[in-house]
């Protein structure tokens, strides 16, 4: 599917999450805001950047080589290849992608993330995550709900603090979709790195985002009533299903995958 992408207006006086993320893993499309606030993280903020990114570059393609053919990516991020839909339609070209962001800018950039495969498809929703049900109303139109699905969470969920209901909003996704169907989630840790995880919850918070770092044990919350899946939850670079494991590091940054069940 392609689509043309309608003029959006973009708030370039305050930073967002999407462009900062953007610029930490070496994008052009940011602001001077969103650049002021990278800028004073500390460098292993960009480690965490690219581990996130690998981790669901890993997740998504063994799901994809598992069967899975559809995925609803919320937060998907301003579009750097390979883009979760050219991972897994290299693998199954008929499978179908539903994306998810509440930057306009995201938005602007979203006919890179519709360039499907002919047999696939892809689209793309403007909405935030705390607003699950409006996503879910607008991913029914594109996937089956009565197959499997993999939801992506990927270094999203600390963007949302505990009295926004996190959990609740995951529960409310998670929900909705059918056995067999897959969460993938990674989050910042508070309880590794201490002081690291200190300065960039101070670093966001004087740009205005507030950040919710969480222990092991709150991450995993997320997954309650669900099958954590080897290796378990882990640090992103020591996440890998069927491939050689990637080089270790150190990380302040959990990431599992866990299967829905009947």
């Amino acid at each position: 599917m392609t689509a043309g992408t309608p003029k959006v207006q973009i708030d370039t006086s305050k930073p967002h999450p999407a462009r900062v993320y953007d610029w930490l893993l070496g994008g052009k499309d940011n602001y001077r805001v969103d650049q002021e606030v990278g800028e004073k993280l500390p460098p292993e903020a960009k480690d965490a950047a690219r581990q996130n990114r690998a981790f669901m570059n890993r997740a998504a393609a063994w799901l994809a080589g598992t069967g899975v053919d559809q995925f609803l990516d919320i937060g998907t991020g301003i579009p750097t290849e390979p883009n979760l839909h050219q991972i897994v339609q290299e693998i199954n070209p008929a499978a179908r992608i539903v994306y998810t962001d509440n930057d306009p800018i995201v938005l602007r950039h979203a006919e890179a993330l519709l360039v499907s495969t002919p047999e696939g498809v892809t689209d793309y929703i403007q909405a935030d995550v705390r607003e699950p049900e409006t996503i879910l109303q607008h991913a029914r139109q594109f996937l089956d709900f009565d197959r499997p699905i993999a939801l992506s969470l990927i270094a999203l969920m600390h963007f949302v603090p505990d009295e926004q209901d996190p959990y609740g909003i995951v529960s409310t996704l998670v929900e909705a979709l059918p056995p067999g169907s897959a969460l993938v989630l990674s989050h910042a840790a508070s309880d590794r790195y201490t002081d690291l995880a200190d300065l960039v919850t101070a670093q966001y918070a004087k740009g205005g985002i507030k950040l919710g770092f969480r222990t092991r044990d709150e991450v995993g919350r997320f997954f309650d009533g669900l099958e954590i899946l080897d290796p378990g939850l882990v640090t992103a670079p020591e996440w890998f299903q069927g491939a050689a494991a990637p080089e270790p590091e150190g990380s302040g940054i959990y990431a599992a995958v866990a299967r829905v069940v009947g």
